[in-house]
């Protein structure tokens, strides 16, 4: 698997808070933060039985289609990604996350938003494996048991003098890999990207303690919902800590961190440890769609 070395980035505050940045987006360009966790073992499983295909799931600018087409890409599987948004089918050009993924050789199929939901059923897969072949399938955003165990690799001996661990949350499955390697005094915090509090049920699935929370205003409108304030936030943030943010988990996770601290959540002398999940290459996307609606872009 990859090499990487991994930066715990200090944020300085004019008070007694202390902010440590684990920069898990710095793991490889493109396999970054939490898609390379998740992978990790899925890849090992998918090699061990021999599979030459992965078939996943993902919507037009999912951070997990761009990394398991280039993870395929790159270990040697053909890679097939089923897309919300049937829609999309029929556009003359692809998005930057689409179009690098099918650069690294992934087929697609959109499928209506109602055919998604069913995604889990097991006659809709019938059905795929009947179209594409034997593949090694992998749930959305990633998220199983073995999905899990990687992320439980996130946090190491010395991250265990933190009081609180903060990290965004799309599917559960980060979080809850996080949650089953913390210490028993420490907190955990998610920040979901998604509107609404329907993560709790996912995450007890796989979380085997309760030192947990979900801290559930700061979706901004919920996913992919996008407003200039966080804009201004991410693009400022960058320039002080020479740190980029994405807009649709990151930026709205550390958003929410800093409004906590001035809203004095945290007690005094508090150390937290923020785990950058990565997820940057969705950028691109996004400032395609600011540019058509005349709004401040993200800067790169």
């Amino acid at each position: 698997m990859i090499n990487y070395n991994i930066q715990n980035q200090k944020i300085s505050f004019n008070n007694s808070i202390s902010v440590v940045v684990k920069r898990e987006d710095l793991i490889h360009t493109f396999i970054s933060g939490n898609k390379y966790r998740k992978l990790k073992y899925n890849l090992l499983k998918a090699r061990e039985i021999n599979s030459s295909a992965l078939l996943t799931f993902g919507g037009a600018f999912s951070n997990h289609i761009a990394a398991v087409a280039f993870a395929g890409k790159k270990y040697g599987f053909n890679t097939v990604g089923i897309i919300r948004g049937e829609e999309l089918e029929h556009k003359s050009e692809l998005n930057p996350t689409l179009a690098f993924a099918k650069s690294c050789g992934m087929k697609f199929k959109f499928i209506s938003r109602e055919a998604y939901r069913t995604k889990t059923n097991l006659e809709f897969i019938n059905q795929l494996k009947i179209e594409f072949g034997t593949f090694y399938l992998i749930p959305e955003g990633g998220t199983n048991e073995l999905a899990i165990k990687g992320c439980e690799e996130i946090l190491l001996p010395e991250d265990a003098d933190f009081d609180y661990v903060c990290c965004a949350v799309g599917t559960g499955g980060t979080i809850s890999g996080i949650i089953n390697a913390s210490n028993k005094y420490q907190k955990i915090l998610g920040f979901p990207g998604l509107k609404g509090d329907f993560l709790q049920q996912d995450i007890r699935k796989f979380a085997n303690q309760d030192n947990w929370k979900l801290i559930t205003d700061y979706h901004f409108g919920g996913y992919g919902k996008i407003k200039p304030e966080l804009i201004s936030f991410i693009n400022k943030f960058r320039r002080d800590n020479n740190i980029p943010l994405d807009p649709i988990y990151t930026g709205k996770m550390m958003y929410g961190i800093f409004d906590l601290i001035e809203k004095e959540f945290f007690p005094p002398n508090s150390k937290i440890l923020v785990i950058h999940t990565g997820g940057l290459q969705g950028i691109a996307g996004v400032n395609d769609m600011l540019k058509r609606k005349n709004q401040p872009l993200i800067e790169v």
